[in-house]
């Protein structure tokens, strides 16, 4: 077979290139990154394709006639037009919880960031403010401690599932709104809620779906409205779940206590967009699932997805119109 790498560089940042050299069974080829005008290309004659961020629609399809299967190197498979290949005989395998850890520990940086600001802080010290100062200490914002604030999981998934365990370990109150019936944790206090129930009665909102046409513009000024004042509100999903502009204007007029994100509705952002100059907000580049630990996972599924749909049973695959298909 023919395998494309189209984007691989995120993916190998740091490390030496991941994937296997050709061989008599299979040919490879790799790049770190791919403009849309060289997609095409780049993937002719190409079996399976191996791509993160590069868009998938059907006309590229359509002039891939040797295209059998899309390999994504991410859970998420919102730039693949996932029905389009199916309806083509085109298997769209994604990555699922290769970095729940990863994405999981990054949520609580953001929100201990935003409760301690311990940046801020470390920088004050270094400035000599500590060493100028009358007394044995000082704080330059509020102290937050979350032991017995309530912690909303958007999404009970395996993501969402090991942040509530984590809110639960810090003491919180855990809370959740699930998209579909998962059985419930073994720990108290926890509850499935409504999403109504959920933006009312969460001090920390923190967000783990997919990004659907459910989903798009979830957080907006409609529910905004629903939040209690001075909570904060935690992004480590897709960026169009949030609409930013609705998120600075809460921001700016004290409604929203903070925000914290590793992903914004364009990436990468320009320098208008009006979360990098919102106030309490925080905003890390799209980080959070790219710890060694988690990057090796993704290259480990993905050879299996490859090797699994060259011996016809496939697995992780998303597209249901595939799986009709076969059967």
């Amino acid at each position: 077979m023919k395998i494309v790498v189209l984007d691989g560089h995120t993916l190998r940042a740091g490390m030496d290139s991941p994937w296997p050299a050709s061989d008599e069974t299979d040919e490879w080829v790799c790049y770190d990154r791919t403009p849309a005008d060289k997609v095409l290309e780049r993937s002719a004659g190409a079996d399976v394709l191996v791509v993160n961020k590069t868009v998938m629609d059907a006309a590229l399809m359509d002039a891939l006639p040797t295209l059998r299967c899309i390999a994504v190197t991410a859970a998420g498979t919102n730039v693949i037009d996932s029905e389009a290949a199916g309806a083509r005989g085109i298997a769209v395998c994604n990555t699922p919880a290769y970095g729940t850890d990863a994405v999981a520990q990054h949520a609580f940086a953001l929100i201990l960031e935003l409760c301690r600001h311990t940046a801020l802080h470390d920088e004050s010290v270094r400035r000599g403010d500590w060493a100028r100062c009358e007394d044995f200490c000082y704080a330059l914002t509020p102290q937050v401690e979350l032991t017995g604030k309530t912690l909303g999981i958007f999404g009970f998934g395996n993501l969402g599932r090991r942040v509530a365990e984590l809110g639960h370990a810090f003491g919180m109150k855990v809370m959740a709104c699930a998209h579909r019936p998962v059985p419930a944790p073994d720990y108290a206090p926890f509850a499935f809620v409504s999403r109504e129930e959920l933006f009312r009665e969460s001090d920390v909102l923190s967000l783990h779906c997919p990004l659907t046409d459910e989903t798009r513009g979830l957080v907006c000024r409609e529910t905004l409205a629903l939040m209690k004042k001075g909570a904060m509100l935690i992004n480590t999903s897709r960026g169009p779940v949030v609409r930013g502009e609705d998120v600075a204007e809460a921001l700016r007029e004290g409604r929203l206590g903070g925000f914290g994100a590793d992903v914004l509705e364009s990436e990468p952002p320009t320098m208008d967009d009006p979360l990098l100059s919102a106030p309490h907000s925080l905003i890390t580049p799209h980080i959070a699932w790219m710890t060694d630990g988690a990057r090796r996972n993704i290259v480990s599924i993905t050879l299996e997805n490859i090797r699994r749909f060259r011996e016809g049973n496939p697995q992780n695959v998303v597209n249901e119109a595939f799986l009709k298909i076969r059967r």
